[in-house]
């Protein structure tokens, strides 16, 4: 039943325009999309792969849980209160179990603004301590920003801060089931961790594993330290399948060629331009046609080239 589940993934993964006239996938709810059931115990409600509007209300990223057996765990606290209600009420319908933990994937805002919802619940939340520290600094630019797109999703909303924050790994024993929770190594950004249930070969990657829609290069973002923590820690795990950041649940491969073939393609593409005394003014313009079915290719593919000739400028 779980591989049939898969191939359904898979079928649903091609990419949609990145725009804000993609229909909303549940109007009776805050969500994009309803929450969709990935292995026996893990669950996952995909965000829309375009940037946050008011149509999508921020979920344009994957809202997750585990359901182990004495008690829920959430992966992502939502880009604002009304999303992060709404995501509760959807794991009502499933399990009578109550959120015992929510783990921030990263420092943005679609993973750390709704917060403040479960943490009025009395429900701790989990963070790498660098995103934890990213959220500090950028947390107010983060909520305003989320108030001119979300409007009125945006009410009850408040900054709080993760009440738990590791280093290198955490790991949890609940209901016999196993959750490991990894910093596996610099890659898209700050604090960034997966969430791994080897019990049934699931990572919930997070923002290390993109497939549908391009993956955003930031301005900290060290592209060949991205690479090496895929190929030296994260592929290593050996997961049959792979709840990206953003994007339909798929295998290992799918994810390997959204993410690293890109981040290759584009470190070669950049490096050649380097080599012919190529400038920054015209890295932005380098040929990156081959990814222009990903989601999002138009909004960040320029900026992406401008960072990496930034990042290998001087390498």
């Amino acid at each position: 039943m779980i591989r049939a589940l898969l191939f359904s993934f898979m079928a649903l993964a091609t990419p949609a325009i990145a725009s804000e006239d993609i229909a909303d996938k549940y109007p009776q709810s805050t969500l994009y999309d309803k929450p969709m059931q990935v292995t026996k115990s893990v669950w996952s409600a995909i965000g829309a792969t375009a940037p946050p509007t008011y149509e999508n209300a921020g979920h344009n990223n994957n809202l997750s849980f585990i359901v182990t057996g004495d008690g829920v765990i959430v992966v992502n606290g939502g880009a604002n209160a009304k999303l992060a209600e709404a995501l509760h009420a959807e794991i009502r319908t499933i399990t009578d179990q109550p959120v015992k933990l929510v783990i921030n994937e990263n420092g943005q805002g679609h993973a750390m603004l709704g917060n403040s919802y479960w943490a009025a619940q009395g429900v701790d939340i989990l963070a790498h301590a660098d995103a934890a520290h990213e959220f500090e600094d950028r947390g107010f630019q983060i909520l305003e920003g989320m108030k001119r797109y979300a409007r009125e999703n945006a009410e009850g909303t408040e900054l709080v801060a993760p009440t738990l924050t590791f280093e290198d790994r955490h790991d949890i024993e609940m209901g016999g089931l196993s959750v490991a929770v990894l910093r596996l190594g610099p890659a898209h950004g700050a604090g960034d961790i997966s969430v791994w249930v080897p019990d049934e070969g699931v990572v919930i990657a997070g923002d290390i594993a993109f497939h549908t829609r391009m993956p955003p290069i930031f301005s900290d973002t060290c592209t060949s330290c991205w690479i090496e923590t895929w190929d030296t820690a994260f592929e290593p795990l050996g997961a049959t399948y792979v709840i990206p950041g953003h994007g339909t649940p798929t295998t290992m491969d799918v994810v390997r060629h959204g993410t690293i073939d890109y981040l290759e393609d584009l470190r070669r593409t950049i490096g050649a331009h380097l080599d012919t005394g190529g400038t920054l003014d015209d890295a932005y313009y380098v040929d990156q046609s081959a990814w222009a079915h990903l989601d999002t290719f138009e909004e960040l593919a320029t900026k992406n080239a401008g960072v990496v000739y930034t990042e290998m400028e001087f390498e």
